[in-house]
């Protein structure tokens, strides 16, 4: 006798229809971020957009935030991969309800809410702290590098910029030199219908090249005028190293862990109890040392106090800093140098003149030892920049200019802090 199976009639008709609720299990993600979107987010800045009656119904802009948060916490980015999971994924139809739209509809409406998106971090982290996963009482900080959409080969430098310039203009002007010399044979092998003298495009090509790196070539200059004034110096010429990238002129080059690539430096401050990101921004500036304060500013704006403490690496060392600190009443650890494997405190050899900050916090960190606060940092901060790194595959921004990419880091560190709170409100 045969085995019996389960019945499988994939052309048998439902007689009623199945409820999106009931895709995915009770308790999944997908239902918690879309019920808290439309209940606890106040989404006003959004739906003020939507005040023309006439035309075709768009999608709901609510669907359409949860949508975008659900695929942040999914680890799926790219508009194209969001549409197609609409079509093929369950758990992203109990989200939808089983509205399909579209990658340029998702990438428009990311495109034009981004700054309304970004707002919403403050409304989550709040949700967060009502849950009790924000006390404030330890914080760390750190920034990683993430690649912008850009690559490093795109980039020129200043010097380079100059020499390629007038070589380039006195090609141009070689050509159109000639052009005016050959309009007679050119009559003769184009005919009287063509003028003769019409660009082909390899010339509009070099041309647009020139226009470019005379663009990036103004745009150094103006932030070398810029530096230059904020010290207190005379001249306003870059160095011959400057170098502008002309696919996200606003990126820059930085040190990574394999080499130097195109990147965006992306900061946050972590709540050490429950990984709770409390404050996050963004910059194009490699070294992490004029980010804390601003941080630290960004902790209270968020939460309305500051932190009680707060750790960071030797990258935000420095006597203004830590007087800062002090002048905050925030207890901080800060590292005086990098720290050595087997040792005790990240001291390494920046002391500190005696009586000044950095020496005190050397000594302070010793001191502790292996029960100082600041064995802390590494456990709190850094698993965060891993779970949005490589557990959710986040590693390069999809939009360019320094604005549009602090948008979209603001949308992962909300993906973030929605799935520790769905954590404690399973």
């Amino acid at each position: 006798m045969g085995k019996t199976f389960r019945a499988w009639d994939i052309d048998q008709p439902w007689l009623l229809p199945p409820s999106v609720r009931d895709f995915v299990p009770e308790g999944h993600i997908a239902h918690f971020i879309r019920d808290t979107v439309r209940e606890e987010l106040d989404l006003s800045r959004v739906l003020d957009c939507y005040s023309e009656e006439r035309g075709y119904p768009p999608y709901h802009p609510v669907m359409m935030t949860a949508l975008l948060l659900y695929s942040y916490c999914q680890g799926v980015y790219s508009s194209r991969r969001i549409a197609k999971a609409c079509e093929a994924r369950v758990d992203f139809m109990a989200v939808t309800g089983m509205s399909k739209p579209d990658f340029r509809t998702i990438s428009d409406f990311r495109k034009r809410h981004l700054q309304a998106l970004k707002g919403l971090f403050i409304q989550v982290l709040r949700l967060c702290q009502k849950a009790g996963l924000v006390t404030l009482g330890h914080v760390a900080l750190d920034g990683t590098k993430i690649k912008a959409n850009a690559s490093k080969h795109k980039a020129m430098s200043y010097g380079r910029m100059c020499k390629a310039e007038s070589e380039l203009r006195a090609e141009i002007d070689r050509w159109f030199t000639r052009a005016d010399t050959d309009d007679r044979t050119e009559d003769d092998r184009y005919g009287k219908d063509r003028r003769g003298d019409e660009m082909p495009e390899w010339v509009v090509n070099k041309q647009k090249r020139l226009e470019k790196i005379r663009e990036a070539k103004v745009a150094l200059e103006a932030e070398a005028k810029e530096k230059a004034q904020a010290e207190g110096k005379n001249g306003d010429k870059p160095d011959d190293k400057a170098q502008k990238n002309f696919t996200d002129p606003e990126s820059r080059i930085m040190k990574v862990g394999n080499g130097f690539e195109q990147c965006y430096n992306a900061q946050a401050a972590v709540e050490a109890d429950s990984q709770i990101i409390v404050s996050q921004t963004l910059t194009n500036a490699a070294n992490d040392k004029q980010q804390f304060d601003p941080m630290l500013v960004e902790i209270k704006k968020n939460m309305g106090r500051h932190a009680e403490e707060i750790s960071a690496d030797a990258g935000y060392c420095s006597e203004d800093n830590l007087k800062k600190a002090n002048q905050r009443h925030v207890n901080a650890y800060v590292a005086t140098g990098r720290q050595k494997h087997g040792e005790a405190a990240a001291t390494g050899s920046k002391t500190g003149k005696i009586g000044t900050r950095v020496r005190a916090m050397m000594i302070k960190l010793k001191q502790g030892g292996h029960n100082s606060r600041y064995r802390l940092r590494k456990q709190t901060v850094e698993p965060v920049f891993g779970q949005i790194k490589q557990g959710r595959g986040f590693r390069q921004f999809l939009m360019r200019g320094r604005e549009k990419v602090a948008g979209e880091w603001a949308m992962v560190c909300i993906a973030h802090n929605l799935l520790k709170l769905a954590t404690v409100s399973a």
